[in-house]
C-alpha cells in the first residue's frame, strides 16, 4: 500500500519511491534508536508496504544522545526532534530497539529525553509500540519493571507457546506455531509474580518469556523481539560478531543447515499480520477516544 516517508535517509538519498499522497494517511512517528539507521528505516517501511493500511512515517531521534556510528549533523538533516513535533498528533509511535540492553537504563544517555517523549506521546499520540530495549525501558518507565542481565545472548526466532486469542494483537496468529518472532538481546524482563493491573501478556514463549505485552490505560503494546527484522538480519549480526571475536552463539531455529549459507525466514508473514493487527487497533482505539 502507500508508505510515505515524511523524512529519513532513504528519503533523502532518493532510495524510497514517493507515492502520490491521496486518501487521508494512518501518520506513525518512529524514534529510530538503532545505530544501522538506514537499514532499520527500510525495515519498517518496506514492512508497511506489504500492509493494507496507508501510512505516512516521520523519523525523530533523541537529542541527547551521542552518536557514534553517524555523524550528528547527518542525522539532524533528517530527522525531526520532540521539539519541532511537539504540537503535532500520530496515530502511532514505534520506539525501536538499541544496543544498550547491557546498561542500566539510567546510564543511557538519552534516558530523560526518553522518558519525556513517553509521557508526550499520552496525550499526542494514540498508541505506542515499544520494541526490544524499548520495551523493556518503557514498562521500566511506566511499572518499574526491572530487567536482568542473562548469560547467554537471547538470539534466534521464537515462536509463540501461548497466546492471548482476546487479543485483536494476535488476530491470524492464534493458533499453535504461527506467531514467530526474531529475538536478539542481553537481557529478559523480571516480571513481578503478579503483574500491575493494567499490564497484560498476550504472548509468550516458555523458553524467553513474554513477546507481547499490553496496557490500555498507558496507550502501549510492548515487545521484546524485532519483528520487523529483514531475512539475513541476524545472520549479519552473528558473522559482524564472529568477525570481532565477541562470543556469539547461532541464532536459534534461524538458519536451515550448519553450512550457515541459507535463512528459512519463518517470521515475516507472522510480522506482517502483527503490524497489520497494531495497525488496525490504531483506528479502534482512536475511536473510542
Amino acid at each position: 500500500m502507500t508508505v510515505i516517508a515524511v523524512n529519513g535517509l532513504l528519503k533523502t538519498q532518493q532510495q524510497w519511491a514517493q507515492p502520490t499522497q491521496g486518501a487521508p494517511l494512518t501518520r506513525v512517528l518512529i524514534l529510530n534508536l538503532m545505530p544501522t539507521k538506514l537499514t532499520t528505516e527500510r525495515q519498517f517501511l518496506t514492512q508497511f508496504a506489504h500492509l493494507t493500511t496507508d501510512v505516512e512515517v516521520t523519523f525523530m531521534y533523541p537529542v541527547s544522545h551521542h552518536f557514534k556510528s553517524i555523524p550528528r549533523a547527518t542525522v539532524a538533516e533528517n530527522y525531526v526532534t520532540l521539539t519541532d513535533i511537539a504540537a503535532q498528533h500520530f496515530d502511532g509511535l514505534i520506539v525501536t530497539g538499541a544496543p544498550v540492553e547491557q546498561l542500566p537504563f539510567e546510564a543511557v544517555d538519552y534516558w530523560s529525553e526518553f522518558q519525556t517523549i513517553i509521557d508526550w506521546a499520552q496525550t499526542h499520540v494514540t498508541q505506542t509500540l515499544f520494541e526490544c530495549w524499548a520495551a523493556q525501558a518503557g514498562l521500566y518507565a511506566q511499572f518499574k519493571i526491572k530487567k536482568q542481565l542473562v548469560a547467554q545472548k537471547v538470539f534466534g526466532i521464537y515462536t509463540a507457546t501461548a497466546v492471548d486469542q482476546a487479543s485483536q494483537l494476535v488476530t491470524g496468529l492464534s493458533a499453535g506455531g504461527l506467531l514467530k518472532m526474531p529475538q536478539s538481546r542481553q537481557s529478559r524482563l523480571d516480571l513481578p509474580h503478579h503483574l500491575p493491573a493494567d499490564l497484560q501478556v498476550v504472548a509468550t514463549n516458555r523458553q524467553v518469556g513474554p513477546l507481547i505485552l499490553t496496557a490500555a490505560t498507558k496507550h502501549a503494546v510492548y515487545v521484546t523481539g524485532h519483528p520487523e527484522y529483514e531475512t539475513d538480519t541476524l545472520a549479519n549480526e552473528y558473522f559482524r560478531d564472529r568477525r570481532k571475536h565477541r562470543p556469539i552463539n547461532l541464532p536459534q531455529h534461524y538458519f536451515v543447515d550448519q553450512s550457515l549459507k541459507q535463512v528459512r525466514n519463518s517470521w515475516q508473514a507472522a510480522s506482517g499480520q502483527f503490524y497489520q493487527n497494531w495497525l488496525e487497533t490504531l483506528k479502534l482505539t482512536k475511536v473510542g477516544l
